[in-house]
């Protein structure tokens, strides 16, 4: 992907940047005899994202010993740590060790780790998907956005009350994230110009312009301008993990919250293979143990009356399209795998050698441009920043999303033994090009040029739906017809979410949902 001067990588950009094909890592060397073990529990949640760590949380507090599985490992920071990897200089940690990556044309040689990032490779489109303890909430830029609610009738169902969760649960989950919009002084700082070259261009264009709420301790990045610690957010190289610590992902909320109960066992480095329906109606789990190098070390078999998928769109709808394919799973729902959607993500480099975005660039994210007063056609803009160059490239990142109408499937592969995702060619074109585009296009006015990464390598952060509310589950995550059987992650929602990145309505879903579990499941089914 060429640029004026040099090519460069942020975290926005990986999802154009990661060209993916199979890894063998993760297998059992051959003569080496591997243990199988067998354990029972009360509640299994199979991913520790938002919807997983909500589930968590919510589980214990009631009283209910819940076993969490994370196929990633916990990654630990705090301040001047050096636990995530750098943008700027890409290692073994970005990627998943079944995924081998290419960096913008260059390889990335690296020896098979369990890192941040996996691909899902499909028709017409890569789903990028997280792994690590707290999921999503560890890459992700920190958008917090809760979508208007003329928009959320538009394209969620009316059923989940606006009203009810804009009053309850969409403040709980802002509270349990610390949300806060970036400070005067931040903004201020020559480290932010890209930023106030956004916003003014935005408004210049006559958009709206909004600080974006972010699950952020500002102070720490104040802090880096003061030289009381090493650069990780105001030098735009935390795109991949905060090395100072004071973001507010799921890790450092929900699960230590939920890990205080004394309730919750917490297991990494644990990947979940197949899951399945036993004859007396109990949940079995072939479970692979690993070391960091995705090396098996244990097999694991897990029973449970209670299993909660949080996997994530990609693997929760993955695992449960082949368990209905193959009969481990009889009578799933025949939506089971549709409905899947990008969110409409759009990826741009905004090159400009009229504007001047200063070197380094502060991060994660400050503005966007909110344009949702018409639902059918609702959009967001936000600028990014990239990470630090020995040049000034001239150029900074803009991302967009919307509201996403196309729809792909999962659908099994007998040969692979796998599912296998499938989205339309030139799916979401129209909201992406006629609104999105656009937009950016306005805000980079007519000396900017936008470098559109999905167009070398369509990808999506955003990966929603395969197992619906409505066609697969309950407003509750409950799966039709399957007792003790829950999705609660962002395969539950209908392939967006309503303008807005997907993790605040993720999240307030679950805390929705788990509410009701709670007063009606708990002592019943789980």
């Amino acid at each position: 992907m060429p640029l004026t001067r040099r090519s460069f990588l942020t975290g926005a950009a990986v999802t154009g940047a990661l060209a993916l094909t199979p890894a063998t890592a993760g297998a059992a060397p051959a003569g080496r005899r591997v243990r199988t073990t067998r354990e029972e529990h009360r509640v299994i949640v199979v991913g520790s994202g938002f919807g997983g760590g909500v589930t968590a949380l919510r589980l214990t507090r009631a009283g209910v010993p819940v076993l969490l599985l994370e196929r990633g490992k916990r990654w630990r920071t705090g301040p001047n740590a050096e636990t995530f990897p750098r943008a700027s200089s890409p290692d073994k940690r970005i990627v998943w060790h079944k995924s081998v990556g290419q960096i913008i044309g260059r390889p990335l040689e690296v020896e098979p780790y369990v890192g941040l990032v996996d691909a899902v490779v499909g028709d017409n489109i890569t789903a990028l998907a997280p792994a690590g303890l707290g999921g999503g909430s560890l890459v992700y830029q920190g958008m917090t956005l809760q979508p208007a609610e003329a928009v959320f009738n538009e394209f969620l169902p009316e059923q989940l009350d606006w009203q009810t969760m804009n009053r309850v649960h969409y403040p709980r989950v802002a509270r349990m994230l610390q949300i806060r919009t970036a400070p005067d002084a931040l903004i201020a700082s020559k480290n932010y110009l890209a930023a106030r070259v956004f916003a003014a261009n935005a408004r210049r264009a006559g958009l709206p312009v909004s600080k974006i709420p972010m699950p952020i301790d500002w102070n720490y990045a104040l802090a880096e301008l003061q030289g009381r610690m090493k650069p990780s957010y105001t030098n735009g190289d935390g795109a991949m993990g905060v090395n100072n610590g004071g973001k507010h992902s799921v890790d450092v909320t929900y699960i230590k919250a939920a890990e205080a109960t004394g309730r919750l066992t917490v297991e990494t480095m644990h990947e979940v293979i197949d899951v399945a329906r036993t004859a007396d109606g109990k949940w079995r789990l072939h479970v692979d143990r690993t070391d960091l190098t995705g090396k098996v070390l244990e097999r694991k078999i897990l029973t449970t009356p209670t299993l909660v998928m949080s996997a994530g769109s990609v693997h929760t709808t993955r695992l449960l399209v082949r368990a209905a394919a193959t009969g481990a799973i009889p009578d799933l729902p025949d939506a089971i795998g549709h409905g899947w959607g990008t969110n409409a993500d759009r990826i741009y480099v905004w090159n400009s050698p009229d504007d001047d975005f200063g070197s380094p660039q502060g991060g994660p994210v400050i503005y966007g441009s909110l344009n949702w007063k018409n639902p059918a056609t609702a959009h967001t803009v936000i600028q990014a920043s990239i990470p630090p160059l020995s040049v000034d490239p001239n150029s900074t990142m803009m991302v967009g999303y919307g509201v996403s109408k196309d729809r792909g499937r999962f659908s099994y592969d007998s040969g692979r033994g796998d599912a296998v995702l499938h989205w339309p060619k030139n799916g979401d074109a129209a909201i992406q090009w006629k609104h999105i585009h656009r937009t950016a296009s306005r805000i980079a006015g007519p000396s900017g040029r936008l470098i559109d990464t999905n167009a070398a390598l369509n990808t999506t952060w955003h990966s929603l739906g395969g197992a619906c509310m409505g066609t697969v589950c309950d407003l509750d995550g409950r799966v039709h017809g399957q007792r003790g059987l829950y999705v609660i992650d962002g395969a539950l929602l209908p392939g967006n979410t309503a303008a807005c990145n997907p993790s605040m309505t993720i999240a307030a879903v679950a805390e929705r949902a788990l509410d009701n579990i709670v007063a009606s499941d708990v002592g019943r089914i789980i």
